[in-house]
């Protein structure tokens, strides 16, 4: 026992630094506290999303710069349309990063779902709807089998889901059957929640200021509940200025889709899905347990989480969100084929997921990343596609963002460590 009895104070180290709340700084010190608080989060490795912002700026700047068509409405809306696919893919990859895992069936999984969903729809008269809805049910399974694998059989999921990417690719190859592809009919629910774009504008300026709104409100709820606990929230003047920036890109945004044709329905959906998901890894029981989980998975395991379901339904939302992409990337294309999952979808899936600023190490990430990080790709492929660049510059150049996102990663985790804050 201690000098003094089991009361005694603990002696603290001279230069240790108490935590301190970032909002009790700001709402103190104004913006004086802003700026002690970037450089605090510059200096411990908390970079958040300032790099994969920095770089899509950069981007457009300099394709902008080299062709003035890549900054053109026209392109930039093709583009939020063209990203869909590959994003929602992403935000699957999200999930099984936030356990510092891999999920190297995706690519596969999402041709396979495809083909699913072509076959029942067009060679059986299967119900569109109920054709898409097995799809997403079958990619769900194939998550769940190879959750099962890894959390139960303790096969790692590196292994499982490289056999995974062999295995559901056949599969494919088999239900496509002798053809090898199976058109889509153009009017079926897929194909028109890809095509579909809405030209009134009031429904892009709608969505930017229904999403402003709700992340007003959000953020009012978020303050009272911590003022009514009695912890340090956010001053009104933080959230009105954080409410105000994202007013502006949203606005902006619907103003240059509405210089095109309009709001597409596809990219409506993705930002729901990116919206629900985040709320469920933000705001729930469920993902405060994947963050646990991602982060120190001993100490979750001693804390009363049941490891194993997590791991599983991890691995199904994946995949389910696999299938999803899977969907949107055929009615892209219009068919299901022997080369649906295939080429660089699989790195393009998770690279979009670790260059948005979701960390390879498990335990930090948001399914926003997905979006950031598809745009990244997206815009670099479309530049270099309006330069006329070969597909040989095009992975190299991809492949040093993937690097360079990891180093970023790795050295921001580096620095979190030597603050004492990983």
């Amino acid at each position: 026992m201690p000098k003094g009895g089991v009361n005694a104070p603990v002696p603290v180290a001279a230069d240790a630094t108490p935590a301190v709340d970032p909002r009790l700084i700001v709402r103190q010190e104004g913006l004086h506290g802003y700026l002690d608080e970037f450089k605090r989060r510059i200096a411990s490795g908390e970079l958040g999303s300032l790099p994969v912002v920095l770089a899509l700026i950069i981007i457009w700047a300099v394709f902008g710069s080299l062709d003035s068509t890549f900054l053109s409405a026209q392109n930039l809306s093709n583009l939020s349309q063209q990203i869909v696919g590959t994003g929602m893919i992403a935000i699957g990859v999200v999930f099984v990063l936030l356990l510092g895992e891999i999920d190297l069936s995706v690519a596969s999984v999402s041709g396979l779902c495809a083909a699913i969903y072509a076959v029942l729809n067009v060679t059986n008269g299967v119900n569109a709807w109920v054709a898409m809805f097995v799809a997403v049910a079958g990619g769900a399974v194939v998550g769940f089998i190879q959750g099962f694998f890894f959390a139960k059989v303790g096969v790692p999921a590196f292994v499982v889901t490289l056999a995974g990417n062999l295995g559901w690719n056949g599969l494919m190859l088999q239900i496509l059957g002798a053809t090898g592809t199976v058109n889509l009919s153009g009017n079926d629910i897929v194909s028109r929640l890809y095509s579909t774009i809405y030209s009134q504008q009031i429904a892009a300026y709608g969505l930017a200021a229904v999403g402003v709104l709700l992340f007003l409100g959000a953020s009012l709820v978020d303050a009272r509940r911590r003022q009514a606990a009695g912890v340090p929230s956010r001053p009104m003047a933080d959230i009105a200025l954080r409410t105000a920036v994202l007013a502006i890109v949203a606005f902006l945004a619907a103003y240059t889709l509405n210089q095109y044709k309009g709001l597409p329905l596809a990219l409506l959906i993705f930002l729901v899905f990116i919206v629900v998901l985040d709320f469920v890894l933000r705001r729930t029981t469920y993902g405060r347990q994947i963050f646990a989980l991602g982060g120190n998975i001993e100490g979750a395991r001693r804390a009363g989480i049941n490891v194993a379901w997590i791991r599983i339904s991890v691995f199904a939302i994946a995949s389910a969100m696999a299938a999803v992409g899977g969907l949107f990337l055929a009615a892209q294309i219009q068919s299901a084929s022997q080369t649906s999952g295939g080429g660089n979808l699989l790195m393009n899936a998770i690279a979009a997921a670790v260059i948005g600023g979701t960390s390879l190490f498990g335990g930090r990430g948001s399914t926003w990343s997905a979006l950031l990080g598809a745009l990244v790709i997206g815009s670099i492929q479309s530049g270099m596609n309006i330069m006329g660049l070969s597909n040989a510059i095009q992975f190299m150049i991809t492949g040093a963002v993937l690097l360079a996102a990891a180093i970023i990663d790795s050295l921001s985790r580096r620095t979190q460590k030597a603050a004492g804050r990983a």
